[in-house]
């Protein structure tokens, strides 16, 4: 006899779902974890490291925005981001001071090629700088949870003990399994005064030696601030690393640059094809508006479409949110993505506008 119900809950799949905020968590003075679950039980199954892009509405305005999933998929009916204000911030401050328990908002994703699935290995090193623990987070969490065979040193560096997020949970997380080892590097010590006992400073080749001596055997996982993951490479490479092994969360432009950079480039585009001959244009059509345009070699998918007074929404601009999605029907694009769209979802005719350059004419259902 069997006991046991079928499971019909959903799996979560790229694309865009409506989800529940069901609780709020202030993990540090300025950071706060958005935990989120759907109306109707939905399996959120992801590979640790990888994000989802908000669906937000701000004085009147649409606004997308990245953030990395910080839980793990072994808690499946539900997924979390963590967000830290940001001085000036638009989307972060509106999310701190407006986002409560049961509001409802849309989701795109999950996606993103920085993840610990793709890449197995025995050692791992996770070099974190603020909430750039978020992805590293979620990695440890699902090796933890998993009781994964895994080497981990995990180095997180902070501005002070107060900043320390996730910090009591590391300390369970790495107290448990021999084979994890934390170690957590302050800037300086808070404005409280309160005593730190571990390393300080910046993380340097020396910190990196004490820390782990055979860095240069393990697979390495980073993200925190640009300048953060520079340090990090520069001292790889000065080492002689294989960067093969080296992974990074690729988030390195704000939205207003990425906007500010596409105009320029549109109207850079715009003069020179005042100079080329029609013959040499591919013509982009949107069927379902029925418009076209016609655009020089090298121009994207999103470029034409912006021509035409067609807003597909976009949150990067360089195929990392999977945002602007969008069906290809007819023709052939180069699309140069860094993992904002699945394999599954190329198969299916998907292509992603702001990196899909066509190599003639072309037809998108949009």
């Amino acid at each position: 006899m069997n006991f046991l119900n079928p499971v019909t809950t959903q799996t979560w799949t790229n694309g865009r779902h409506l989800v529940r905020c069901v609780k709020v968590i202030q993990e540090t003075w300025d950071v706060r974890t958005f935990c989120f679950m759907a109306e109707q039980p939905v399996m959120f199954f992801f590979k640790p490291g990888q994000f989802v892009t908000l669906e937000l509405e701000i004085d009147g305005e649409q606004v997308m925005r990245s953030y990395t999933i910080s839980s793990s998929p072994s808690v499946p009916y539900s997924f979390s981001i963590t967000v830290k204000r940001v001085p000036g911030g638009r989307v972060s401050n509106w999310l701190h001071d407006n986002l409560r328990v049961n509001d409802e908002l849309a989701v795109h994703g999950p996606v993103g090629n920085f993840n610990c699935i793709d890449y197995p290995a025995e050692k791992i090193l996770m070099l974190s700088g603020g909430v750039g623990i978020t992805p590293l987070m979620s990695m440890a969490r699902w090796f933890f949870d998993t009781n994964s065979l895994v080497d981990i040193e995990f180095v997180h560096s902070a501005r002070s003990p107060k900043d320390v997020i996730f910090h009591r949970e590391l300390e369970h997380i790495f107290s448990r399994i021999p084979e994890f080892k934390l170690h957590i590097i302050c800037e300086r010590s808070d404005e409280l005064g309160e005593a730190w006992a571990g390393f300080r400073g910046y993380l340097s080749q020396a910190m990196l030696e004490l820390m782990a001596p055979d860095f240069m055997d393990r697979e390495i996982f980073c993200c925190g601030p640009t300048p953060y993951m520079n340090a990090v490479k520069n001292l790889l490479r000065q080492n002689g690393f294989d960067m093969s092994h080296y992974h990074e969360e690729s988030f390195g432009e704000t939205p207003a640059d990425v906007q500010e950079e596409a105009l320029e480039h549109a109207e850079q585009a715009e003069a020179e094809a005042e100079e080329l001959d029609i013959a040499d244009m591919y013509s982009v059509e949107f069927a379902s508006t029925g418009k076209s345009v016609r655009i020089q070699p090298g121009e994207t998918v999103h470029t034409a479409a912006a021509k035409l007074g067609l807003h597909i929404p976009k949150a990067c601009g360089m195929g990392i949110c999977g945002t602007c999605r969008v069906p290809l029907t007819a023709g052939q694009v180069d699309m140069e993505h860094n993992g904002g769209i699945t394999d599954e979802d190329v198969a299916e005719g998907y292509i992603l506008s702001c990196c899909s350059k066509p190599l003639g004419d072309v037809v998108v259902d949009y």
